[in-house]
């Protein structure tokens, strides 16, 4: 395989598709906004004004300031860094699980759909280009995901077909996150409009997701990580991307982002919050591809993210049934 082009990393965007509908455009990093709190704004300013293309947000109070990140994609948009048709934006319905019910976007008292209507109005209002009470008819979102399935699966899919019904026009791309495999399995199955995005945790506790990821690859779905350097402190300081750093000449952390994309249809979430770190890790892909583009180091790639899946059990699951 070394005669043959490697992929590209650099392009800062993923072509997913199920066959059964179009492809979603989805950044390699994409920018992490939880737990940014009042600095929402600023930070999201920063990551666009460095060269990220992506934001992530999501209309739960709890651990999400939506509309502050609004407010610094519209300032990063009107002081000249991006254009709409250029960022990818997602973010996420939280069912009453994951919120804090002193602070909701949505009534409790509501039914399920209704919870989702008013969940999506108000993404939709903090998301807009203009600051105005009512988004225009322009307004869209690239891709809505459920943050997490509900206590049943009936309701994990009833939740999925109001979803369905904003598609292709306010939003265009639908996924789903913590999820397992079979829940995902099922929801492919049944769904109408199949996910396009898988955003999960990726560490040792799920086997670093290998068989969710395979599923992913084998339908056209992105895999997109989070917890990537914080839940992985044995990968961070492995001799693989100890090799990677210094083979590409980044930091460790860059090396485990490199590794972790090289595993396929992988976008990664990235919430540094300095802006020197910024641009440098999204320099590492730079780095990479012009690394990579030598004949003499695809096959060390390759070597290389063989090492990687060894270390996190990729071969070992290959090789074995799929388990839900």
């Amino acid at each position: 395989m070394a005669d043959q082009d490697p992929p590209s990393m650099t392009s800062m965007a993923l072509l997913n598709s199920s066959k059964e509908q179009p492809k979603a455009k989805v950044p390699r990093f994409v920018y992490g906004t939880a737990w940014k709190k009042e600095r929402s704004a600023d930070l999201v300013a920063q990551a666009l004004k460095a060269g990220f293309t992506g934001v992530d947000t999501a209309a739960q109070p709890r651990h999400y300031q939506e509309k502050l990140g609004g407010d610094g994609i519209r300032r990063a948009i009107d002081e000249g860094y991006i254009e709409r048709q250029d960022l990818y934006i997602q973010t996420k319905y939280t069912p009453p699980s994951g919120q804090d019910p002193k602070n909701l976007p949505y009534d409790l008292r509501s039914s399920l759909e209704t919870q989702i209507h008013t969940s999506i109005a108000s993404s939709l209002k903090n998301l807009s280009l203009s600051e105005s009470s009512t988004p225009d008819d322009s307004t869209y979102i690239d891709t809505l995901i459920l943050h997490s399935p509900l206590t049943a699966l009936p309701e994990t899919l009833a939740a999925w077909q109001t979803f369905e019904t904003y598609v292709p026009h306010r939003i265009h791309h639908l996924g789903i996150s913590n999820t397992n495999l079979r829940t995902l399995r099922t929801l492919f199955e049944e769904a109408r409009i199949k996910p396009s995005i898988v955003q999960n945790r990726f560490y040792t506790g799920t086997r670093h997701d290998a068989y969710v990821r395979r599923f992913c690859k084998d339908k056209g779905i992105v895999y997109q990580s989070f917890w990537t350097l914080t839940g992985n402190p044995d990968l961070l300081s492995s001799r693989v991307v100890a090799e990677v750093a210094q083979e590409v000449g980044v930091e460790k952390e860059m090396g485990l982002y490199l590794c972790v994309m090289g595993l396929g249809d992988v976008s990664v979430l990235n919430g540094t919050t300095n802006q020197e770190r910024m641009k440098e890790d999204l320099e590492g892909l730079k780095k990479w591809e012009e690394w990579v583009q030598k004949e003499d180091k695809r096959s060390k790639w390759e070597e290389i993210m063989h090492k990687f899946k060894e270390l996190i059990g990729e071969e070992v699951v290959g090789s074995g049934a799929a388990s839900g």
